[in-house]
Parts: C-alpha cells; structure tokens; sequence
C-alpha cells in the first residue's frame, strides 16, 4: 500500500464538528458529508449519503445536539452518495426537499430519457470504490472518504425533489435561516451550493474536497466541463467565505485559507487545460500528453491536490477527447487493427508466446507491471497461455495496486483481479 494511504482511516474518523453557531458537520460517517443548520423551530440537511445505515448513523449523532424537526432537505447534486440517505432525514415529517432544475448526466433523481449501459457503469462503479473489498488489507479510503463505511441500503433512501431551483438560483427562508442557493456547475452541471451569509459558511457540494479533483471518473462519465468547472472555483471565491464546507473531506476555517485552497485547486485545473491545449495544437497525441502535462510542484504538494481521488493523467485525456473527439490526429489511429489480430502478429514478432510469457516474467521481478500487463493482455487477446495468463494477469494487477496513491485507481486493480480469480 502507497504510505500516504495509511494515514486515511485516521484521517476519516468519525466526527461531529461545530463550524458555526448553529452549523454542525457529520464527518467520516460515509463517503459524504452531511450538514445541518439548527434554526428557529427546525433544522436544515445538506446532502444525505450513500445509504440508508449511515444516513440513520448520522441522523443517530444530530439527535444528540437537537430534536428539532427536519423541515428542509436541500440536496447539492444528484450523485448517489448526497442523495441516498434522503428517506431517512425526511421520516416522520413532510420537509421540503430542494434540487437544481439542471440535468445531470448521471443524475439518480431524475429519469434518463434515453437508456445507457448500466450493467457497464455498476461493475465499473463497483470496481472503482472498491465496494467488497476488505478493509484495512483492501481498502482503507476511497480517496475522499473512509473505507469501513457502512453500505447497507446502498441508494434506498433516494427521494424525489419537492421543488427545483432555477437557474437564477433562489434566496430562501427557513427556520428563520436565509440561504442562497446558487447554481454552481463543476463535478456535474446540476451542482448548487448553499451560501450561509450571517454564518460566511459556504456548503460548496463536490465543487472542491482534499484531493486532485476527479475531472473524469473511471467508473464513466459525460465530459465534466474543466473551464466551467475552473470559473465556478472563482464564483465561490467571490462570497468570500470563512468556513469552506465541501461535500467531502473536512473543512477548510479561515478567509485566508479559504482562498488559498480555491485559488490553488483553480489553478490546477487551468493549468491541465491550458498545457493539455497547448500540446494538442503543436501536434502531440493523447497518449504523448497523458506522459507528459504535470501539475507544477508548488501545486503538486500540497495536501488538497494529491491524486487521492482524481488523477492529473486521467484529466489530460478526458479534455482531449471531450474537447476533440476520440481520434488523436495520428492517421495510423485512423483504422488500426483489432486487438486480438494486433496481439498475434506482436507474439510472432516477439519470437511466440513462450518469449512472451519470458518477458512477462522479466518484467514481474522488475516491478515493471505496466509492461508485463501489456504483455500478458496480448496472450489474453489470443487465448495463448489459457487460464495460466489470466492468473498472471491477477498477480499482477495486486502487485500494480500496491504502489498507487489513487484509490479508484488501486480498488479497480484489486477488484479486477478477484474476477479473473473467480471466472
């Protein structure tokens, strides 16, 4: 396991912080925060978690600061770890329950009209959080959260909106608590966050967290918009903000640090865009960029931008093909050979799949485990090496996970080669 892995479970306990009067964050409990605003006759929730057992955890903790009805939910944006613990926090009463009006590409609050590969994106998801794996051996984080959250009732708390917020965005009074809801797109283009004027608490969703953010997920993903995303880091900073409460990980105190954690994240993203830009108009491929654009080491450093969760390679392909389109300019791309039929000509140019199997070797106690993957996927390709290769295959992809500092990038390594084991 990559060292700074180690320190996660630590760092993720479970916690109640005060951040304000009348503002508490429930942190550590799952792979999201939740918050709640205590007000004149009720309170307010922020965002409701993965499941229906953290959600009562959490809801367990608020009930020891308050007994005050829930009477607002709002809801930052539709990804599944805000949304799914709705049920729970809106028992026993009628709250009202408030989401932005803007689509979301993988929304589970609203319907898709037209249908998409599910079966894909649910062994994909479940490979890139690690869901299964044991922890602490497996999983100690998934990045931005803890890895012994509870996942039962996974999505069964998810409620319908009872109103959506416009794109103007909407001041609303409840409890005797203003708010500002403002639209905010950056992870995703429904994205609000909720400005606490009288308490300068900013509630900013998935906008910023303690890590390089997840400009594309490999679970799959619609483009997140990386210069929407950039100039939206500029609105938060415009509220001038005390308390930065993101939707994951703990937050930021200080006008000061505020700002400094903001301006940096936006200056990551811009930095990505513009030397992913700059390479694609002097002619580099997708695959040239991916090896080449680095966060500069002044940003590179700091806690907040370490490819925890996202990862700098990722995004550098993700804004070439959401800016360009698939094709990376090289004409023999245009058209080239199937894998299986590229796999055997590289076997015979290689000397057949006993060299090949040598190499693979070669490269497994050299720790090079990105080639040996690479060789040992064209035996796959073939059917050469039968179910020794896929073996192969396994020990390498837990070998590989070792040394990665990105969760999602380790989990799929590890899940992935318990279902070459199991098939």
């Amino acid at each position: 396991m990559h060292p700074e892995l180690r320190s996660h479970p630590e760092y993720f306990s479970k916690d109640v912080v005060r951040l304000a009067d009348n503002v508490y964050q429930a942190f550590g409990f799952a792979a999201s925060n939740v918050y709640m605003i205590v007000g004149e006759g009720g309170v307010v929730i922020i965002d409701t978690t993965e499941t229906t057992a953290a959600a009562e955890n959490v809801l367990a903790e608020f009930r020891k600061i308050t007994d005050l009805p829930v009477r607002t939910i709002i809801l930052t944006h539709a990804h599944r770890d805000h949304v799914s613990g709705a049920g729970v926090f809106a028992a026993g009463g009628k709250p009202e329950i408030l989401a932005s009006d803007r689509s979301s590409g993988d929304s589970l609050i609203e319907e898709t009209p037209h249908p998409r590969a599910v079966r894909a994106m649910q062994a994909r998801t479940g490979r890139q959080f690690g869901i299964g794996l044991s922890y602490p051996d497996e999983i100690v984080g998934i990045g931005i959260g803890p890895g012994d959250r509870p996942l039962q009732g996974m999505g069964a708390g998810i409620l319908p909106p009872t109103r959506r917020i416009g794109g103007e965005g909407e001041r609303i009074s409840t409890c005797d608590i203003q708010l500002d809801l403002v639209p905010a797109p950056g992870e995703t283009p429904d994205h609000m966050v909720v400005w606490y004027a009288d308490r300068k608490v900013l509630f900013s969703g998935d906008n910023f967290y303690r890590s390089f953010p997840n400009l594309y997920a490999i679970r799959g993903t619609e483009y997140r918009d990386f210069d929407t995303w950039a100039d939206t880091l500029d609105q938060l900073m415009a509220f001038e903000p005390e308390v930065l409460a993101p939707g994951h990980t703990k937050a930021v105190t200080g006008a000061d640090a505020v700002r400094e954690v903001l301006t940096d994240y936006r200056d990551a993203i811009r930095h990505v865009i513009n030397e992913t830009r700059s390479g694609m108009d002097a002619g580099k491929t997708i695959d040239e960029l991916a090896h080449s654009v680095k966060l500069p080491p002044e940003l590179a450093g700091k806690p907040y931008l370490r490819e925890y969760y996202g990862r700098v390679d990722f995004a550098v392909r993700a804004y070439f093909v959401g800016t360009m389109g698939w094709f990376d300019g090289n004409p023999t791309s245009l058209s080239p050979l199937s894998p299986a039929d590229e796999a055997n000509r590289f076997i015979e140019l290689a000397g057949g799949p006993d060299a090949v199997m040598a190499a693979i070797e070669r490269a497994r106690r050299e720790e090079d485990y990105q080639w040996a993957l690479q060789l040992v996927d064209r035996l796959i390709h073939t059917g050469h090496g039968g179910e020794n290769a896929r073996a192969v295959k396994a020990d390498l992809l837990k070998m590989h996970a070792s040394a990665q500092i990105n969760c999602p990038t380790r989990h799929y390594y590890i899940q992935s080669a318990k279902e070459l084991e199991r098939n």
